[in-house]
């Protein structure tokens, strides 16, 4: 009778010890070779971020074709639709040269709302992966990684600050992108890296231009990144409206709001909206803010796989346009950041709305 083996002899022996030393590590080295190569080779020309724009004449309106998440095709296989911030562009029909063109902050702004041991981990594909929910990034090299995905999150970013800013001049302003409200000071997730939010409260109260600022956040998730960081924070009024039946259940981060709704999975305009309209209405109540951040996911879109909720085309122009209207009637300059949404179907419904607000409001 022969002796049994145990089952480790049939995955690791001699014959698959020479195939991984002269088959498989030899292809990964030279695939990590190619695309580091590629990396260089294909590596774009940084637009900084420029913040002495001419805010008077143009239209406040901040975009750059970076924000557009594109991945050899890869990005195709994400929820997330990572090139909708050009399609809203498109759709909108505005002139780029009369709009806010956005760069990239330098490291000391981003500085101002991220540690540097965050901005350190960033280098690491592996925790663009986790952030992203990409775990195929983790084997490619962290310069692919950088231009396909950070680069594009650090345009946004700028934009956000430079729409703030603009805002603050022109008494509204949209960010075409932005709204990373799942990144805190020290922690990114659910594809958001920087905290773009937070970052404009902080950038602003350094410039001296803003003490109070209120975040109205209509995402279908819980804005728990920025509540982290404004935790104890009585200068900075929160609200916040979201699928209580979805990540990221974070509730050391609900202490932070000021005015909660948690709404059950499914919820449509019927409920929504009157828990908008009271929302806003307690919020201006008990709270004077000198910019009011507006963070307009369409993940609360009926369809949208991540957000769970039945909120129809024509309640997302209502919604926003309920944002707007009351900014105005307070006299308190708003800034609009894009946000989640996960469909194909987002970015023609966000151009509707924006161009919506253009007519409501005469914006433009």
């Amino acid at each position: 009778m022969s002796e049994k083996r145990p089952l480790s002899s049939y995955v690791i022996n001699k014959s698959a010890l020479k195939r991984i030393a002269f088959i498989y590590i030899p292809l990964y080295a030279a695939f990590w070779m190619t695309f580091f190569i590629i990396g260089e080779i294909t590596q774009k020309h940084e637009d900084a971020l420029v913040m002495t724009q001419d805010f008077k004449h143009q239209i406040p309106i901040a975009y750059n074709d970076r924000y557009n998440v594109e991945f050899m095709g890869l990005e195709k296989y994400h929820p997330f639709d990572s090139v909708k911030y050009r399609r809203v562009f498109n759709a909108l029909g505005l002139p780029e040269e009369k709009i806010l063109h956005a760069g990239e902050p330098d490291r000391s702004i981003l500085l101002l709302a991220q540690t540097p041991a965050y901005l350190e981990s960033l280098n690491s594909s592996w925790t663009l992966a986790r952030i992203t929910e990409l775990g195929f990034l983790r084997f490619f090299p962290s310069n692919v990684t950088r231009n396909a995905l950070l680069e594009p999150m650090m345009y946004q970013v700028g934009g956000s600050l430079l729409a703030a800013s603009a805002a603050l001049d022109r008494g509204w302003a949209i960010n075409l992108g932005g709204g990373f409200h799942h990144a805190s000071a020290d922690s990114g997730n659910g594809f958001c890296t920087y905290a773009d939010i937070s970052l404009i409260v902080k950038y602003l109260r350094q410039q001296e231009k803003i003490k109070r600022a209120m975040i109205i956040d209509l995402d279908a998730h819980q804005g728990n990144g920025y509540q982290r960081d404004f935790l104890g924070d009585k200068d900075v009024f929160i609200v916040d409206m979201y699928n209580r039946e979805i990540f990221p259940h974070d509730g050391k981060a609900k202490a932070a709001i000021a005015v909660k709704v948690e709404l059950p999975a499914y919820t449509s305009d019927t409920a929504y909206l009157p828990d908008e309209q009271q929302a806003l209405k307690t919020a201006f109540e008990k709270f004077k803010p000198d910019i009011l951040i507006y963070n307009a996911g369409t993940d609360v879109l009926d369809g949208d796989p991540l957000g769970s909720l039945r909120v129809s085309e024509k309640g997302i122009i209502r919604r926003d346009e309920m944002v707007f209207q009351a900014a105005f009637d307070h006299h308190v300059p708003i800034v609009m950041l894009f946000g989640g949404g996960y469909q194909k179907s987002d970015a023609p419904v966000i151009a509707k709305s924006i161009l919506n607000l253009k007519k409501k409001f005469s914006l433009w």
